[in-house]
């Protein structure tokens, strides 16, 4: 009895001691945490310093030639013609349809044996992905096996294997496929996935992970009805496997990457966005797909308080945002983001929204507005009254707004930002229905020209539209808030109390279970 009390009293100023540490402790990181979160003047400067290495150091260079690129594209569309006759009589033949004046297109497909000289396709990327190689100069891996029975160890000839191999890979598929993932798809560093001649439809759990990795390049293929998955064992290279924690539910994850590209796509009905390009990815091109049936279908930056998304550089030109859409057409923070000659065929809030200070610089796109009276204007400023968003640069050029549809510019007008990425005139959208006629999947039925048809397989969710849950509820009622970190790991449904934590008030709450478990065991 006398040791027991003897130790017990030894016990106690350890315990008291330890409390302290921890209630030090957690005063010291709440305070840093609340000044890196909350100061105006840290972000402004790191914003002004910040760069990411692989983000082009003259954004409108850039911009510049995609409008050379297109101009050429269409200069040599218009001058082809076929002479007919003799003599001095000559006639206009129709121009062949693999010419559009799309200079993505226009790069490779007039080419008879295209299919023998696939990764030609990696020669034809404009913007800010231009340069993406995928797996050009690599082998070519034959996707035989549909399935994807396990995530911590794939079997020869699945997707799965090809995209965790260590080497460069041109990935292709030896007919129609639904592939319906069991977990999310992650994906190595100088992969193609090449869809091109055959039907593949990727739906499931997880959908394609983009992270940490380089030059991807995503062509032709079907992303729908991806839902959230993960707390299990995935492979990411053929020696490594982790622990993955639970998913979105995104189509297409873009994170902490570069020289992204991707082309050719239809994609809709997932639980969160389409394509989400996240925590300082750059050097991103996402073009000529077809989105369709989504609330939130494009989030381009991770937080409003990640400044490193102030590196983030994405060109989004010739898609075609179609049927049953309702917001985020991108969604943007921070970064430079150029949509170009892209269709807009109705939404249900609005277009283009952001925070955090974007530039945005639209070129050449129609917007056509839904009936309902109240969401007839394009942009959106989220979450940001007009004293701030009026210095940002969102800028308006040749595009053409139809059925009321109105953009709302802001910043310093043509200001140097944009001097010489104006200096060529953009192309009007007059251009449009020739520039995305082909937009989504090849032949797809239920792309650009036939729009709403179903998916092989797939009995779930078959006209409906996919909503993500904002603030407001469902359908993101009146509000485009995000939930942060915690909504990225834990899923857009998250309590927004999760979401505002910070480590300091998680210190807090040990300090307090640490206080309590104390007093409970050392009742008198």
């Amino acid at each position: 009895m006398v040791a027991h009390e003897r130790f017990h009293i030894l016990q106690k100023p350890t315990c008291i001691w330890i409390i302290w540490v921890c209630l030090l402790v957690s005063l010291s990181i709440h305070g840093r945490a609340s000044y890196s979160y909350t100061s105006p003047a840290t972000i402004s400067t790191s914003s002004s310093n910040l760069s990411l290495p692989h983000q082009h150091p003259f954004p409108e260079d850039i911009v510049l030639n995609v409008q050379r690129k297109l101009n050429d594209s269409l200069h040599r569309r218009n001058l082809l013609t076929y002479q007919q006759g003799d003599g001095d009589t000559t006639s206009s033949a129709p121009i062949p349809s693999c010419i559009t004046g799309n200079p993505i297109d226009d790069c490779w497909r007039c080419d008879p044996n295209w299919s023998q000289n696939r990764q030609r396709l990696a020669d034809c990327s404009i913007g800010f992905g231009q340069g993406t190689l995928g797996g050009k100069g690599g082998r070519f891996y034959l996707v035989t096996d549909s399935s994807d029975d396990d995530a911590a160890n794939p079997i020869p000839g699945t997707l799965r294997h090809a995209v965790i191999q260590p080497e460069p890979l041109w990935i292709v598929f030896s007919g129609d496929m639904g592939i319906r993932l069991r977990h999310e798809l992650i994906v190595g560093s100088y992969k193609t996935i090449d869809g091109r001649g055959a039907n593949v439809q990727i739906t499931g759990h997880g959908c394609l992970t983009i992270q940490q990795v380089s030059h991807v390049i995503i062509h032709n293929v079907h992303v729908h009805h991806c839902k959230p998955s993960g707390n299990t064992l995935v492979a990411s290279s053929p020696t490594h496997v982790g622990f993955r924690g639970a998913s979105d539910g995104d189509g297409i994850s873009v994170s902490a990457s570069h020289h992204i590209w991707v082309d050719h796509c239809s994609l809709g009905y997932c639980s969160d966005g389409l394509i989400d390009v996240i925590l300082a990815s750059t050097a991103v091109t996402i073009s000529n797909n077809y989105f369709h049936h989504h609330d939130e279908v494009m989030l381009l930056g991770h937080d409003d308080r990640y400044t490193a998304d102030t590196g983030m550089q994405v060109t989004i030109a010739f898609n075609h945002f179609g049927e049953g859409l309702v917001q985020r057409m991108p969604r943007c923070r921070h970064g430079y983001i150029h949509v170009v000659n892209n269709d807009f065929t109705a939404w249900e809030m609005y277009a283009i929204g952001g925070s955090a200070n974007p530039t945005i610089n639209s070129q050449g796109n129609r917007y056509t507005a839904p009936i309902n009276p109240n969401a007839k204007e394009v942009t959106k400023r989220v979450d940001t009254n007009e004293k701030h968003w009026a210095k940002w640069n969102w800028r308006t050029d040749g595009d053409v707004m139809v059925n009321g549809a109105f953009f709302v510019p802001s910043g310093d007008g043509v200001s140097l930002a944009y001097a010489r990425a104006t200096s060529l005139q953009a192309k009007a959208a007059g251009f449009i229905d020739q520039l995305t006629v082909n937009a989504g999947v090849f032949g797809d039925p239920s792309g650009r020209n036939g729009q709403g048809g179903g998916f092989p397989g797939i009995t779930d969710g078959g006209g409906t539209i996919t909503r993500g849950y904002s603030k407001g509820g469902p359908g993101g009622g009146g509000s485009d808030s995000d939930g942060g970190l915690f909504s990225m790991i834990f899923g857009s449904n998250t309590n927004a109390a999760a979401a505002a934590l910070r480590p300091g008030q998680v210190w807090s709450i040990l300090f307090i279970i640490l206080l309590n478990w104390y007093f409970s065991n050392h009742r008198r």
